[in-house]
This record gives structure tokens, C-alpha cells and sequence, in this order.
């Protein structure tokens, strides 16, 4: 009942010719050996209405990503420079483009897009403060986008308006952000009507109330083809307490703080952006605490010490029933937890079980798909099968 109110009532700079030349010169032989893999690969599945987006890093090893399971795949992260232009923190990122296109020859409906920035990313608040500025990351984000044969532009400001990893923000960033989405917007068009081609513009988003009371997101969300929600990390190293990283709803043993996502896509209703423009975050690792009071599992307890975050391979490899740890489920937040009582270890993490619960969610709700980050955490593809099969029921 809860559930249903609550949604119901809110439903660089260029590197030059040296780099761009390296990078038509090694695509072509990559997309000739992808030729090859796509005589074998299987029928494409059905998604229907549905978008799957997986971020890769620069720590991912392309070989092993399955193209046929995904929709869109982000390449993160370009940063940004003094001058507000794009560059690449990874020397091998231009080999890691030519290699997510190949791709494209075992699904040619994939997409894929650069994100820029990401946690601990600067320079967005100079790059947005000024009409120039502003023109000048948008010609950066087009050039790398027509460079490297990309769909587009996926925009990570973490926070416009907020401290977020000790980076430089403004008051004057909530209408910055919005002009600068307005001018990225209007040069992709421009490359787009050149090309023949509709380029995407995307934006990861947090979860919380804060983000919103930063951001013109009813303003923001015209620009933009859709909104990757970060639905996880909602208690992590600075958190007061143990939690849920990525639980769907608000837990019964919880404080009443609203960091669940449930709460989070209520938040995007409200400011006005459409179901199917939402698209539901989930994270493919855990995180932990140790020396939790105990009681309850550890849930929502004081700690001593944030431990780590664990990927799901991890986890599955030596945590789950291991070890001494012991896999609960809290059945009001829909969300597994790992508490190891001599330990007094807490882990909080997703699961196939929890993610069959946010696909019905996104079907329910008619959200426009699924995110996850990121694809190298799940390396025998546990997770990502879970969703893909989900959806397509």
C-alpha cells in the first residue's frame, strides 16, 4: 500500500591527428575479426520497450562482453580539462572505442556512448558557468563523438550545485546545468542533421532529494533521451549506519530516511519526467561494514569501519553462505544482506532474487528499462542473464 501511494502521488581537448588516425587504423581489423564472431552469434533477444545499458571502464575486458545482452553500453569516463574540453584519463581508451564498435557487427541495434565525468570528475561548474564555456564542451563532446563513430553523449556530473568529491560547484550550476544540456542538445543535432544520424544524450542521475533541489530536472529532462538513475549506493562509507546500497523499498528495521528506489523514481515523477524516459540503476557489487552493533542482522546498525566494495564475483566466489557468512533477506526493502555474527561483518549487495523484484518494478511502472554498473563485476554474467531473461518474460 505504501509502495503504490508513494508512486502514485508523484508518479579534452582534441589529441590531434596522430590519435584519431591510430583509431581508423586499428577499427577497420577489429570490425573484419567482429565480422567473424557475428556469423555465429545467436538471435537477437527481444527487449521490446526496454532498454539494458551497462557501463564499461577502461578495467574491462571487452573480449568477454556478450553485445547481444545489452542495448546501449557507456564507455566511462572522459574527463574534462581546465579549458572544459574532453580528454581521456586511459591511454588505451581510444583501442577500448574501436573495440565496443566492433561490437556492433554481433548486434547491430547496440549503441554505444562516451559518459564523461563520474565521481571525483572537475571543471563542470567552469565548463557550464558561461555561454562560451558551455559552447566549447559541447563542440569537445561532438568531436569525440563523430571521431570515434559513437552514438553519443552520456553526462555524469557528480553534483551540479553540491561538493559531491571535493570539486568545484556554484549556486548558479542548478541553471547551468540545464543551459549546458540545452547546448550539447543543440550540437548533436547539428552533427546529427550533417550525419543522417539522431545522436543520443543521456545523464546519470542521483537518488535523492538533494540532487533535485540542485537541478532544474523539469527543465533538464526535455534535452535529454533518457535518465540512467544511480539507485545504489544510498548508504555507503559515509552513512551513519549499515543499509541497503540498492534496496527497492524502505525496510521495517530502517531509521525512515528515504534511500530506497522506489523513493528515488517517485522523485523523477514528480519533477515531471516520463516513465519511460527513467531508466532503474542497479549495482553489480556490494558493500560492507565491520564492527556493527549487533541485532537485526547488523541491519541499519552503527559500525566502526566501512570495509570495501565487493564485486559480485567476489561474493559469490567467497562470501555468500561462506566463511561464515550467511545470505538473509529483508523481505520488506526486497533486498539481500550478508552477516557474519563473529565478525560482526555486514554486506549489503544485489542478487538475481532482488533484481526478478526491480524488473517487475520497471514493468509495473513502465519505466524505460534497466542500468547497471558495472560489467566487469559479474564476469560469469549471473546477474545479467537475470535481467535479460526477466524482461523478456
Amino acid at each position: 500500500m505504501v509502495r503504490r501511494r508513494i508512486i502514485s502521488k508523484t508518479m579534452g581537448k582534441r589529441r590531434g591527428f596522430n590519435r584519431v588516425f591510430l583509431y581508423l587504423l586499428v577499427l577497420p581489423l577489429l570490425l573484419a575479426s567482429g565480422c567473424q564472431i557475428g556469423k555465429k552469434s545467436l538471435r537477437l533477444p527481444d527487449f521490446g520497450p526496454y532498454r539494458v545499458v551497462g557501463y564499461v571502464s577502461s578495467q574491462t575486458d571487452i573480449s568477454r562482453i556478450d553485445p547481444t545482452r545489452v542495448t546501449h553500453l557507456n564507455y566511462a569516463s572522459a574527463k574534462l580539462n581546465e579549458e572544459g574540453e574532453l580528454y581521456f584519463h586511459s591511454t588505451e581508451s581510444v583501442q577500448h572505442l574501436a573495440q565496443l564498435n566492433a561490437l556492433k557487427n554481433r548486434n547491430p541495434r547496440l549503441k554505444i556512448l562516451l559518459s564523461v565525468g563520474g565521481w571525483g570528475a572537475e571543471h563542470f561548474s567552469d565548463a557550464a558557468r558561461t555561454t562560451s564555456s558551455r559552447r566549447r564542451f559541447a563542440r569537445s563532446a561532438a568531436e569525440r563523438v563523430e571521431n570515434y563513430a559513437l552514438d553519443g553523449i552520456d553526462l555524469d556530473w557528480e553534483y551540479p550545485g553540491q561538493p559531491g568529491a571535493g570539486n568545484k560547484y556554484r549556486e548558479e550550476d542548478r541553471q547551468n546545468f540545464t543551459l549546458l544540456l540545452e547546448t550539447v542538445r543543440t550540437r548533436l543535432d547539428a552533427l546529427g542533421e550533417q550525419r543522417g544520424k539522431a545522436y543520443l544524450l543521456t545523464i546519470a542521475t542521483a537518488a535523492n532529494e538533494q540532487y533535485f533541489e540542485h537541478t532544474e530536472m523539469d527543465r533538464v529532462h526535455p534535452y535529454v533521451d533518457f535518465v540512467n538513475v544511480m539507485t545504489y549506493d544510498m548508504y555507503t562509507s559515509g552513512s551513519g549506519t549499515t543499509g541497503h546500497h540498492a534496496g527497492l523499498y524502505g525496510s521495517v528495521f530502517g531509521d525512515g530516511a528515504v534511500q530506497y528506489g522506489e523513493a528515488a523514481v517517485a522523485l523523477h515523477l514528480a519533477a515531471g519526467i516520463p516513465a519511460e524516459k527513467i531508466v532503474l540503476g542497479v549495482p553489480f557489487y556490494g558493500r560492507g561494514w565491520t564492527g556493527v552493533e549487533a541485532g537485526d542482522r547488523g541491519l541499519f546498525k552503527p559500525y566502526k569501519r566501512f570495509t570495501r566494495a565487493y564485486s559480485y564475483n567476489l561474493l559469490k566466489e567467497r562470501y555468500i553462505d561462506q566463511r561464515g557468512f550467511i545470505r538473509y533477506w529483508d523481505a520488506s526493502a526486497h533486498a539481500p544482506y550478508l552477516w557474519n555474527a563473529d565478525s560482526t561483518t555486514f554486506i549489503s549487495y544485489e542478487d538475481p532474487v532482488s533484481l526478478r523484484y526491480k524488473v517487475d518494478f520497471i514493468k509495473q511502472y513502465g519505466l524505460g528499462g534497466v542500468m547497471f554498473w558495472e560489467y566487469s563485476l559479474d564476469q560469469e554474467s549471473a546477474l545479467l542473464d537475470t535481467l535479460v531473461e526477466a524482461l523478456m518474460e
